[in-house]
């Protein structure tokens, strides 16, 4: 009986990876992992791939070839369903209407400042705009959350409303260099307009109006 119960688990585990992995490539070719169709990354031959599924108290590890390849929370609940996010995002940045809609994006916690990152794309650069937030969502797969906060919070500060913006900062603070925003590539950054010295302009710095207003 204990043996039957990890069987049914581990192809439980088993099909819900197939499902992330389809979802994530459309991939239609196919090959058989523990009697369920497993994803073979769009190569032109079915390779076998053999997953080693681990589970623990608190997680749920696949590995593959002696590498980790994907990492779940566990839940304990009966038919609970837990979802990763970022597995999704190449997904929903191919078909971004889905953006509000999408089942793993519910009830994602993240800080406030995205949000306003996202309403101010909009705003400015519409459906595009839209693309773009979650271009900067998918910097996750490769970045902590809290660098990526750090990004955007000093992307809002200095009103670089862009993907490429965020990305250039969050480089900068992970490479730790000063970061160098070139206006002719990120044409969302505010622009400073600097006018002429005229020197009638520190004349009046000396006149007495200008010392009553001090």
């Amino acid at each position: 009986m204990g043996m039957h119960c990890k069987l049914v688990e581990v192809r439980s585990i088993a099909a819900t990876l197939c499902e992330e992995l389809t979802n994530l490539t459309g991939c239609q070719r196919l090959v058989a992992v523990f009697g369920y169709p497993f994803d073979c990354l769009g190569r032109y031959r079915a390779v076998v791939i053999e997953p080693s599924i681990r589970g623990y108290v608190d997680e749920v590890v696949i590995g593959c070839r002696g590498e980790i390849i994907a990492r779940h929370p566990r839940s304990w609940e009966r038919e609970d369903v837990v979802f990763n996010p970022v597995h999704y995002l190449p997904l929903i940045e191919q078909k971004i209407n889905a953006l509000d809609q999408a089942a793993p994006l519910q009830g994602w916690d993240l800080p406030a400042e995205f949000a306003t990152l996202r309403r101010l794309m909009e705003a400015r650069m519409a459906k595009h705009g839209r693309r773009e937030y979650v271009q900067v969502l998918r910097l996750l797969e490769s970045f902590d959350i809290g660098d990526l906060h750090a990004a955007v919070k000093q992307a809002l500060h200095l009103g670089a409303i862009g993907f490429e913006a965020v990305k250039h900062l969050l480089l900068c603070r992970v490479e730790r260099r000063s970061p160098r925003l070139d206006l002719s590539i990120y044409p969302y950054l505010p622009r400073a307009t600097v006018e002429k010295t005229s020197a009638k302009a520190y004349m009046r710095l000396l006149s007495p109006e200008a010392g009553e207003a001090a």
